[in-house]
């Protein structure tokens, strides 16, 4: 193996432990974004639950006149019976605005605060373990490299014990080489 293959696969192993730097670079950079939106999905719910308290509240009063009317007499017992149709639909909308409020706090807003956190705690500890785990493997590519280049050099003076070395670490260095790839290939899929 020359100085060209390993500079290639140093310089692969690189552009990986980019790409997942970059990643998580925009993990971290989505928090504020993400728990803006659940700030104002939060004010949202607030608003809408109020929004339907006073829906009750004018849907009670509105089938107050509309059993008056229907109560009296003459013509405007088929006023009453209108409005009490119109109040009937309208409590209808009011069951769904209801319904669509509880199902925002409960499938969303509540799931996503409790899924923040996580989502901080887990690209943190990706961080530092590919940190560590990309370190250590550079460390271990150089200085396999540099036994390499040691032994190449024996070998060219001609000894053949050490033109065996020579061709077992260069063995070595392409299976760590194309092992930490992998490495980084994985780390990028998480």
């Amino acid at each position: 193996m020359d100085n060209i293959n390993v500079e290639s696969v140093e310089k692969e192993c690189g552009a990986l432990g980019g790409l997942f730097q970059a990643i998580v670079n925009d993990m971290k950079c989505s928090y504020p974004v993400w728990e803006d939106f659940s700030a104002k999905a939060t004010k949202l719910h607030s608003q809408l639950r109020t929004t339907v308290l006073a829906a009750v509240a004018f849907l009670d009063a509105f089938q107050k006149v509309a059993d008056m009317a229907t109560n009296t007499r003459g013509a405007t017992r088929d006023i009453g019976s209108a409005l009490t149709r119109m109040c009937m639909r309208h409590r209808s909308i009011e069951a769904k605005l209801r319904h669509f409020t509880n199902a925002l706090m409960e499938s969303l807003i509540t799931p996503l605060q409790d899924r923040i956190e996580d989502w901080k705690k887990t690209a943190n500890q990706l961080d530092k373990d590919h940190a560590k785990e990309y370190k250590r493997s550079r460390h271990e590519i150089k200085k396999k490299s540099s036994d390499t280049l040691k032994l190449q050099k024996k070998a060219r003076k001609g000894n053949t014990i050490y033109s065996q070395y020579y061709y077992e670490m260069v063995s070595i260095t392409t299976n760590l080489g194309n092992l930490f790839c992998e490495i980084g290939s994985q780390t990028t899929h998480v």
